[in-house]
């Protein structure tokens, strides 16, 4: 038994039964503490017991029972700590709007002031202990008997409480907590704090979530009663969290008035609806051959440095007039390239509609763990209550399989395959499967997933790449043969797919998008075949040629991402045989230009074709003859094209 104080004293009353045990501040008197033992035992049924006191001077006042685990606490300083909670978890600000963040200066102390008055009127009755601390030594015994009873009966203020056994690379094995859950949260007495994940017959295995270095053996801990949770709303926006909502971007408090829970169910079968609008990545390649719908699960593949995060990242750029809000989850990375990249998206202005949860490769484990499930908590609040449509962007799941790996290795969970624990595939598919586009009844937000995930020497037939393929609805793969070849994106063509296909295209991207996939695949099975002669008949030089030009088109520089109908006139040219006259170095200046031209000259173009979203005739001729002004002054400056026309 642990004294708090050097000058704390011990009064023990022996008998042969179970120990329960008082700690008081030392403003009630000890015969007063002997008739609430009394009390205590006969509202729980408790025959016979050893009563133990002992003086505690943190309690401020007041005292707290200890019996069987579990802890009663009826303290002064137990009281505080509930008014603080409450506030936390309930507080508004009039000043805020869904949450958003206030500066300091705009946020004066009588507000505070106001606003921890009105949350203490709010205070439940309940919560409040219902002896009053300050006059128990003078009650008659009567009356200390009727409130030590109504106190009692009343089970709010009762914590179960354990001990700490042993603790090892951030996993605590806890004993005493008989009633915990799966996933609860531990609060430990340092402030440390812990999820619960594993469920023994004599001992509970909680892994660290924070304070790691705080926990040591024999330290006391207590259930919440709650899973984790995470803040959630329009605060949030613009901001780098950790993957408890914490801000680690030095911008100040973020003000939120909701929280959510990291494992939430995934919306079912009724509750969703089918997938038919798209969602522009602003990249040629992929918006053509593997399109991606609001609500969509696409994954993006490939060895590392092969562009994953670039490709990621675009999209999230090219939300910026959409509506859409996006969230980025890099996991296991350096800090220094998440800083790198909040600088980046702060740049294009994507960080007015970003969050970014961040769990580096300096985070323990267990906060690589969580953080994707953070991520879709947030992401969920603006699909459910907000109606919106949001991008999620996991990079990578590879990480994040891993740090799951050490956890269960630690947890000394049996392993599998690649020393992966069983449930490694069902951990990725309930995090995707909360990716759904709602139905109309209620809101039709949608939460579209881009996971990434990182290969091994081209190895798609892995076992966390075999799992995430089978979850999605669709993969786009990155190659790095065509990488450092010099073909960026490096979109393999025949190994990418989207399952959604063309019901998350508009008509005129369908439209113009339908022959790429043939022309480029003649293409290559003639550039194959013709290295092996020189003498090639005129058919074969076009598709070759044909191959040759929507190569070069759909090359695409980092963070330059193009509009709608940009990519439909861009792709009409090409498949057209519109830029086969070029010689391959050309071909980018001519339809970058063109672009820029048709852009200042004929805006009506792609007015029409973002409006309507179909490629009429009327547009199509219209295009014919931008093109044709175009060519004309560009013949005109290139001589070394006068003899072909």
């Amino acid at each position: 038994m642990s004294n708090n104080t050097s000058d704390n004293k011990e009064n023990k009353i022996k008998s042969k039964g179970p120990s329960l045990r008082i700690a008081t501040a030392g403003d009630i008197p000890e015969e007063r503490l002997v008739s609430v033992a009394k009390k205590f035992a006969e509202v729980n049924e408790i025959e016979d017991y050893r009563l133990t006191i002992e003086q505690r001077d943190d309690l401020i006042g007041g005292f707290i029972v200890y019996f069987q685990g579990s802890r009663y606490d009826y303290s002064i300083r137990g009281q505080l700590n509930r008014i603080g909670s409450f506030i936390k978890q309930t507080r508004s600000f009039d000043s805020a709007v869904d949450g958003a963040a206030i500066p300091e200066e705009e946020f004066p102390s009588s507000k505070v002031k106001e606003d921890l008055e009105k949350a203490l009127e709010q205070f439940p009755e309940s919560h409040k202990v219902s002896i009053d601390n300050l006059e128990i030594a003078s009650l008659t015994e009567a009356d200390l008997e009727k409130r030590i009873e109504d106190a009692f009966l009343f089970q709010e203020h009762r914590d179960e409480i354990g001990r700490v056994a042993s603790i090892s690379d951030g996993v605590a094995s806890v004993t005493g907590l008989r009633n915990c859950m799966l996933n609860e949260l531990i609060y430990f007495a340092s402030g440390a704090t812990g999820i619960a994940m594993n469920l023994e017959k004599t001992k509970v295995g909680i892994v660290l979530l924070t304070g790691e270095d705080t926990v040591v053996e024999s330290m006391s801990c207590k259930r919440t009663m709650t899973t984790c949770s995470v803040p959630v709303g329009m605060g949030l926006l613009g901001r780098v969290v950790n993957a408890l909502g914490q801000p680690i971007d030095g911008k100040g408090v973020i003000r939120y008035t909701e929280e959510r829970p990291v494992e939430s169910p995934a919306p079912s079968i009724i509750e969703r609806a089918p997938v038919n609008t798209p969602l522009f990545t602003g990249i040629t390649a992929i918006d053509a051959l593997t399109p991606i719908g609001r609500g969509q699960r696409e994954l993006i593949i490939g060895d590392r440095q092969t562009g994953k995060t670039s490709i990621a990242l675009d999209a999230i750029i090219n939300q910026k007039n959409e509506d859409v809000i996006c969230v980025y989850v890099p996991i296991g990375q350096k800090m220094a390239n998440i800083v790198a990249t909040a600088g980046l998206l702060e740049k294009h202005g994507a960080m007015d509609y970003t969050v970014i949860v961040a769990a580096s490769a300096s985070e323990s484990a267990a906060m690589q763990y969580i953080a994707p499930f953070a991520a879709c908590a947030i992401a969920e609040k603006f699909m459910y209550d907000y109606h919106k449509d949001v991008l999620i962007v996991y990079d990578d799941l590879s990480k994040h399989a891993q740090a799951y790996r050490a956890i269960s290795l630690l947890l000394r969970r049996p392993p599998g395959r690649e020393a992966y624990p069983g449930d490694v595939f069902y951990l990725h598919s309930r995090l995707l499967e909360r990716s759904a586009k709602l139905s109309d009844e209620l809101g039709g937000g949608s939460i579209t997933a881009l996971p990434i995930v990182e290969t091994q020497g081209n190895d798609i037939s892995a076992y966390i790449p075999t799992n995430v393929i089978s979850i999605t609805d669709g993969q786009i793969y990155l190659s790095p043969e065509l990488f450092f070849s010099g073909q960026r994106p490096a979109v393999n063509v025949g190994l990418s797919v989207s399952r959604v296909g063309g019901a998350a295209q508009t008509k005129a991207v369908k439209k113009v998008a339908g022959p790429l996939r043939i022309s480029l695949a003649q293409a290559r099975e003639m550039a194959s075949f013709s290295q092996f002669g020189s003498d090639l008949d005129e058919n074969t030089q076009l598709q070759i040629k044909r191959g040759t030009v929507l190569n070069e088109v759909l090359k695409q520089e980092r963070f330059s991402p193009l509009t709608m109908a940009s990519e439909v006139v861009l792709l009409y040219c090409a498949t057209t045989d519109k830029l086969n006259f070029l010689a391959t170095e050309d071909i980018t200046e001519f339809y970058t230009a063109l672009l820029a031209s048709i852009k200042l000259r004929h805006p009506n173009i792609f007015e029409e074709l973002t409006d309507g979203k179909e490629l009429t005739d009327e547009i199509k001729s219209e295009i014919d003859s931008a093109y044709e002004e175009y060519k004309e002054s560009f013949l005109a400056e290139h001589e070394e094209y006068a003899e072909e026309f």
